[in-house]
């Protein structure tokens, strides 16, 4: 007679039973390679995403300098421009120049909206309604995705400089100044309006840019770090230059330059005129 016994323990000893579980360490393990794996990607993806922005930015300004260009011809090198009244004379407002309407509550930002904006219609046709609020329209090319605002003197914080200006890019309209009290010397745009200047250098000089090309400006320094560069380091902006090519991540070093190595704000060396 065979012993019962025996035979479950060799069946214990040569069969495997069968799981139908991890076990705890098991878990333990694969949860701690996924959260190495996450940690070592999420910085990866982030620097990808990063650099989308930034490439669709520069899309976005190109865009503008096909618009720009055919403004020109059409205006004999006059750039787009507005003047409002402002403490009894007409002085033109630089981001006037197009866009949408704005949330400052000065200089006419946040009364001419994207009807009212020159360079408007050499983008996009507009057509408003007789009966449509004025600015009721939003121009996306105007935006750039890598926008994180910035400190505005006298205003603070903002999350937006589309929202606020009705455009994330700015004309080259004045030089940095050393402080933000001194008066503004016009540089592309005369402050009373007109013709740009003889230019001597177009594909040095850029003409539109994203706002980190302000950054500095009155020596201080705005918080326009919109390409991942840190505060502690130059700002980044993307430029179009007159020549019509666009630069991207462009380094904005700290303080009053207003000409280095890879752009200039001055029409021409010295400026202004003697």
């Amino acid at each position: 007679m065979r012993c019962l016994k025996c035979d479950r323990t060799l069946f214990t000893l040569f069969v495997k039973p069968t799981r139908k579980a991890f076990t705890l360490i098991e878990l333990l393990v694969v949860t701690a390679v996924i959260a190495l794996l996450v940690g070592l990607l999420l910085p990866a993806l982030g620097s990808a995403r990063e650099q989308a922005r930034a490439v669709t930015c520069a899309t976005r300004l190109q865009q503008l300098g096909i618009a720009l260009n055919l403004y020109l011809n059409d205006f004999d090198n006059t750039l787009p421009q507005v003047k409002v009244d402002l403490f009894g004379s007409k002085v033109v407002i630089g981001p006037l120049f197009g866009g949408k309407k704005g949330t400052l509550p000065a200089y006419g930002i946040d009364e001419f909206g994207a009807e009212r904006r020159p360079l408007n219609r050499y983008l996009l046709d507009i057509d408003v309604p007789p009966d449509a609020d004025p600015g009721i329209f939003e121009i996306e090319t105007y935006r750039s995705p890598s926008d994180r605002g910035g400190t505005i003197p006298g205003i603070g914080s903002v999350e937006s400089m589309y929202d606020l200006l009705g455009s994330s890019y700015t004309l080259n309209d004045h030089l940095l100044k050393q402080t933000d009290g001194e008066p503004e010397i016009a540089t592309l745009v005369p402050n009373q309006g007109g013709q740009m200047p003889t230019v001597t250098e177009p594909t040095k000089t850029w003409v539109l840019g994203t706002h980190p090309i302000y950054n500095f400006d009155g020596d201080g320094d705005r918080q326009h770090y919109w390409y991942g560069a840190k505060p502690s380091g130059a700002a980044r902006a993307n430029l179009l230059f007159l020549d019509m090519h666009v630069g991207t991540g462009i380094s904005v070093p700290r303080g009053v330059l207003n000409t280095t190595r890879d752009y200039t704000f001055k029409p021409q060396p010295i400026w202004p005129r003697p």
